[in-house]
């Protein structure tokens, strides 16, 4: 397969195209097709954009009736027909049955321009310039969602100096055993602890990047408490791990936590198009009008496809129940590999449809067992600080046939790659739980 023109023509800063190097030409539901025909069963999705899978045949069909119909595409922040109807089903599907109140504010295209709004925002209405993040976060790599990131690569590439930003350790840093959130409290209340006081807090639930890091329901509750023992606004990035890859809709709610500021993007177009949206509470909307601008903020393309992925699969708790049923297979699947290779020091972490095959920190397991897997036709990415985590990230409308099929190329590909390494299986139990 000729990948000349873009090794030519494209930058050295491509990434993804170095780990698939084949050119795909088409792609339905959960499956990829390159330029030769062979096809591939995505465990990527996009990095979690296309949560319904490619070409979801529903969301289509309204794209197409509304170009059609001559519909407005791009529309700057005016008011739109398309608009319209979006807002009034966050209203119906989202807010109203939780009992919420949120404003939203259209920051588009992308998941760093959400985060960066977030940040202004929570500046301005708290005066102060301070912000807390954690080890592993990622919140992007534009100005301030880059202050914001963690990991060194992004950092290093920055060209200047990143501030404002105190990073706490994440839940679970230094082991089961020991409590971050105290460490925080004690931080905070200690007015010579160096940290100068935040106006925000911002976390993911899961980090995604990080290396598919789970945070508890207790940790995230005492970090609520914080913010509101401390005056801090509370802003939850669901960027990667909302629109429903944890079973539920929004990531935290779990956990029961009522967050200031919400980044939704990647799938909440449910298409793959541009689309970012900060959910604010109301008392916080200080901006004047026209103070935080983009052109982009109008894709009236997204905003029929995120309506009608709210309605098609949010308006009841089938869906919930769906991908929970996927999530209980994945993970046994992934529990029954580690138990396997007990050798191998691999254990697994997760929550709804984002699992880790987590492999020692400081070779090359992950990534090996994912261009294994590849060779065998299943596209599937690492993350986390060495990319020692192998992250399973598969649309949350997969078919169980499919996605039994992909396991099983991870399976094998996991069996190769440890035989390479002179690390046998304990006793292999060959596909996990088959549900």
């Amino acid at each position: 397969m000729d990948l000349n023109i873009f090794d030519r023509m494209e930058s050295e800063v491509r990434g993804y195209v170095r780990s698939f190097p084949v050119i795909f030409n088409q792609a339905r539901g959960s499956i990829l097709i390159d330029e030769d025909g062979k096809e591939y069963i995505d465990f990527f999705s996009g990095a979690g954009t296309l949560n319904y899978g490619h070409n979801n045949p529903v969301l289509k069909e309204k794209i197409i009736e509304y170009i059609q119909s001559d519909g407005v595409v791009h529309g700057l922040d005016m008011a739109t027909s398309a608009k319209k109807y979006f807002l009034e089903t966050v209203d119906r599907v989202l807010l109203k049955p939780r009992g919420w109140e949120y404003t939203l504010q259209f920051t588009g295209p992308t998941g760093t321009n959400a985060v960066e709004a977030a940040l202004k925002l929570a500046r301005q209405v708290k005066g102060r310039q301070n912000v807390i993040s954690f080890t592993h976060g990622f919140h992007g790599v534009s100005g301030g969602s880059l202050a914001v990131t963690a990991n060194a690569k992004f950092r290093d590439a920055a060209g200047v100096a990143l501030a404002n930003t105190t990073f706490m350790p994440y839940d679970g840093y230094f082991g089961a055993d020991v409590n971050t959130m105290s460490y925080l409290e004690r931080m905070l209340e200690d007015p010579s602890s160096g940290m100068d006081r935040p106006a925000a807090v911002i976390v993911e639930t899961i980090q995604g990047e990080g290396g598919v890091n789970v945070a508890t329901v207790r940790w995230l509750k005492e970090l609520e408490r914080l913010c509101r023992q401390h005056d801090m606004l509370l802003i939850v990035d669901d960027i990667q791990v909302g629109c429903g890859r944890t079973g539920t809709f929004f990531s935290f709610e779990a956990a029961g936590i009522s967050p200031d500021i919400i980044t939704l993007s990647k799938s909440l177009s449910g298409f793959g198009l541009p689309m970012s949206l900060v959910l604010l509470k109301p008392e916080l909307d200080v901006w004047k009008p026209g103070a935080h601008s983009g052109t982009f903020r109008g894709n009236n393309l997204a905003f029929v496809t995120a309506a009608q992925a709210l309605d098609s699969y949010w308006a009841d708790d089938a869906f919930t129940a769906e991908i929970r049923r996927k999530e209980g297979m994945v993970r046994d699947w992934l529990e029954n590999l580690v138990q396997s290779y007990p050798m191998a020091e691999m254990s697994v972490r997760g929550r709804g449809l984002i699992q880790g095959l987590v492999t020692p920190a400081g070779d090359d397991t992950a990534n090996r067992i994912a261009r294994a897997a590849f060779e065998e036709g299943v596209v599937i990415e690492t993350s986390g600080a060495q990319d020692e985590v192998l992250k399973v990230l598969p649309a949350l409308t997969i078919p169980v046939e499919q996605l039994k099929q992909g396991l099983e190329v991870i399976e094998r590909s996991v069996a190769k790659v440890l035989a390479e390494k002179g690390v046998s299986a304990h006793v292999l139990k060959f596909g996990g739980n088959r549900r």
